[in-house]
């Protein structure tokens, strides 16, 4: 028996020796080593200057040289992926599909209104922190934020006579405290609520570790129940939402407060993964904040930073198929430009189009066919379909009594079946009577709106709708879709404007100049998202098994192929670059999670001694 525990001790050393230094490797370079940080320079608003870095054609003549990646999508996961490669001396060619880079970052005007399609409010931004001093390095140091009002949020719960609003706070501390003042004799209940957030939340790092460590070591961490026994982010991630929820409270209202954020990652309550709701709560827990001048601001100061290592960031380069050579290993791209095929090459070829859109639709068949490929589609499904309202009106945020937060709105507190019941009606019936509605105004949120914009304001609306709904107009011209689309998206524009005016009284019809709605069909056009995934790949609990999070990771069963974004780690802009983090760490051969916590540490004792 002692021969046992020796021979046990010894295995056990040598696993942790070995975790230890993939964990913590610092081979590779450190694209964080120099703080890049510059004085500050002007906002630019002028639009002809802004669309110079952010609407390059794709011309062969523009490609570089000596590449060392082809990025495949400029969302933030790409571009942040190019940014930590750029940082370290690597030539990277970004390639995006529509007419300005962003992906869900870009913005667009009608009308005279700039409208944001995905930056609605961000979190975890205070100073000094790992997540602000990466996003500080990656645009050196020229993106600024604006923190929202606080409470940030307004959950309304009921029909116009019996409406009920919760408002969430930041603040680790007070966010419980004030809930505890609308719900007296549920403090136990918000006690344990916060207690299994934010120990599941802080556990994520086991998802990085299983993602960064050789598959095989990954694979035994899985199927010994290692993984779920040492991490409680895993223990929590088959449970969902609604389940963890009703066990801590009779109350319905309350239920619907804990729950309300599953609009952010698109899985009702009863689907989603109680450890993937944990990460959004912890995310806002220290505030949220919104880009100063708009989402575009994000893309406008990464991409120079990709140019000055000698790469570029091109658009309207739509990406058909991925090269390989006979050994199936990735040597490049195939781009379209009009009817003919451009083929640019590159040692690494680094996806974030989504795993759906790589593997489905950019391999060759023969490819797509391997078992390794087909075992992770199989292991996730598309995501929910977003429909998004796009309002411009006349009017100062003061005029309409806009303020810097975020409404949610649901007409009453049993969430899950107002969604089943929604997506499961008929599509104009379901249009008439949406149930859960996400209310922002980024002209309120942004404190150089009004200098740039005078007089006027946007509001952004999201909610889920399906994409079977719209699917047969999917083939038809973006901007002639026909009268039978145009009616659905009437409808669906008029019964949300009805909510929105009920809830802002000072809001009325004749203070509307455009409203415009985006369908599924126009997500998976303008931003290649597959089924009009707002989120990319679905996020309920089977996404989150320790099976499943091993198994997608940047690299890809193929050579040289890798991906990043929000299909790698989780949803959202976060989401997205931390997908860049685990992608990069990868490719570099370091752990660039770890850097960040360094780089925070290192930055706070050169900002202190400035400062003294």
């Amino acid at each position: 028996i002692r021969k046992m525990w020796i021979i046990v001790a010894i295995i056990c050393a040598a696993l942790a020796a070995f975790v230890y230094n993939y964990v913590f490797r610092t081979s590779g370079p450190n694209p964080f080593d120099i703080d890049t940080r510059e004085p500050l320079k002007p906002l630019v608003t002028q639009k002809k200057e802004k669309n110079k870095v952010l609407k390059q054609g794709f011309l062969a003549s523009k490609v570089p040289e000596n590449l060392d990646a082809i990025v495949i999508g400029s969302g933030i996961g790409g571009l942040g992926l190019a940014v930590l490669l750029a940082k370290v001396g690597k030539r990277v060619l970004v390639l995006e599909q529509h007419d300005r880079a962003g992906g869900c970052c870009h913005t667009f005007t009608e009308k005279g209104f700039e409208f944001d399609v995905g930056i609605h409010y961000i979190g975890d931004l205070l100073e000094h922190k790992p997540f602000r001093c990466m996003l500080d390095q990656l645009t050196n140091g020229q993106l600024q934020w604006e923190p929202l009002d606080n409470p940030f949020d307004q959950v309304v719960l009921g029909p116009p006579e019996n409406r009920r609003t919760y408002p969430i706070y930041s603040g680790r501390n007070r966010f419980p405290d004030e809930l505890k003042k609308f719900f007296p004799g549920e403090e136990a209940a918000i006690d344990e609520y916060m207690r299994l957030v934010k120990k599941a939340g802080r556990s994520v790092w086991f998802l990085c570790l299983l993602k960064l460590v050789p598959v095989p070591l990954a694979k035994f961490l899985v199927y010994t129940g290692l993984a779920n026994r040492l991490s409680f982010f895993f223990r929590m991630a088959s449970r969902s939402v609604t389940e963890v929820v009703n066990e801590l409270t009779e109350n319905n209202d309350l239920r619907a407060v804990f729950s309300y954020i599953f609009g952010t990652y698109g899985n009702m309550p009863k689907d989603g993964s109680f450890s993937m709701h944990s990460l959004l709560v912890c995310h806002y827990l220290t505030g949220a904040w919104y880009p100063i001048g708009g989402a575009s601001e994000i893309a406008y100061h990464m991409i120079p930073i990709i140019e000055k290592a000698g790469g570029a960031v091109l658009v309207r380069a739509p990406v058909n198929r991925i090269l390989f050579n006979d050994n199936k290993e990735a040597i490049g791209v195939s781009v379209m430009k009009g009817q003919e095929e451009i083929h640019v090459h590159a040692p690494k070829v680094i996806s974030n189009a989504g795993i759906f859109n790589t593997y489905q639709k950019l391999l060759p068949k023969e490819l797509q066919a391997m078992p390794a490929i087909q075992k992770q589609l199989g292991m996730m499904k598309n995501g929910a379909g977003g429909l998004s309202i796009f309002l411009g009106l006349t009017g100062t945020k003061e005029d309409l009594g806009l303020k810097a937060d975020n409404y949610w709105i649901f007409t009453e507190h049993n969430l899950d079946e107002l969604v089943v019941t929604y997506l499961k009606g008929n599509r104009e019936e379901s249009a008439r009577s949406v149930p859960l509605l996400f209310v922002a105004s980024p002209s309120a949120k942004d404190p150089t709106w009004e200098e740039r914009s005078p007089g006027k304001s946007t509001l952004s609306l999201v909610s889920f709708a399906n994409y079977e709904w719209f699917e047969e107009w999917k083939d038809d011209k973006v901007t002639n879709r026909g009268t039978d689309y145009n009616e659905l998206k009437q409808i669906f524009c008029d019964s949300i404007l009805e909510v929105v005016m009920s809830v802002f009284p000072k809001i009325t019809r004749d203070k509307v100049e455009f409203i415009e709605a985006g369908t599924p069909i126009t997500n998976t056009h303008y931003i290649g998202a597959p089924k009009g995934e707002i989120y990319g790949a679905d996020h309920g609990t089977a996404r989150f098994s320790a099976e499943c999070s091993a198994t997608v990771r940047p690299q890809t069963p193929l050579k040289n192929l890798y991906l990043t974004g929000q299909d790698v780690f989780v949803c959202g802009f976060a989401g997205a670059l931390a997908g860049a983090l685990t992608c990069g760490s990868v490719i570099l051969n370091r752990n660039l999670h770890l850097d960040t916590i360094a780089l925070a540490k290192k930055t706070k004792r050169v900002d202190t001694k400035k400062l003294e």
